[in-house]
């Protein structure tokens, strides 16, 4: 969805969100906004897992995701 406006790129998000009810999906992102909802987040550092829990307990933490997500990124948030 890098290359969507935001319009277009919501439009995706929502029918991506409506094909994973009731699966398991796996998400890569690098946009955080399209993953604030998951059930369960993973960060990586370096192809290791530093972090692992929602966004509000990664967001408690204040390590690396809270860092991404608060970095001012507009990609990232």
């Amino acid at each position: 969805t890098s290359a969507l406006d935001t319009a277009s790129e919501q439009i995706v998000q929502d029918a991506l969100d409506q094909a994973a009810k009731g699966r398991t999906c796996l998400t890569i992102a690098h946009r955080l906004k399209t993953i604030v909802h998951s059930d369960k987040i993973v960060v990586l550092n370096k192809g290791r897992n530093v972090e692992e829990g929602t966004h509000d307990e990664l967001i408690a933490l204040r390590k690396n995701y809270w860092k991404l997500y608060n970095s001012g990124d507009s990609s990232s948030t």
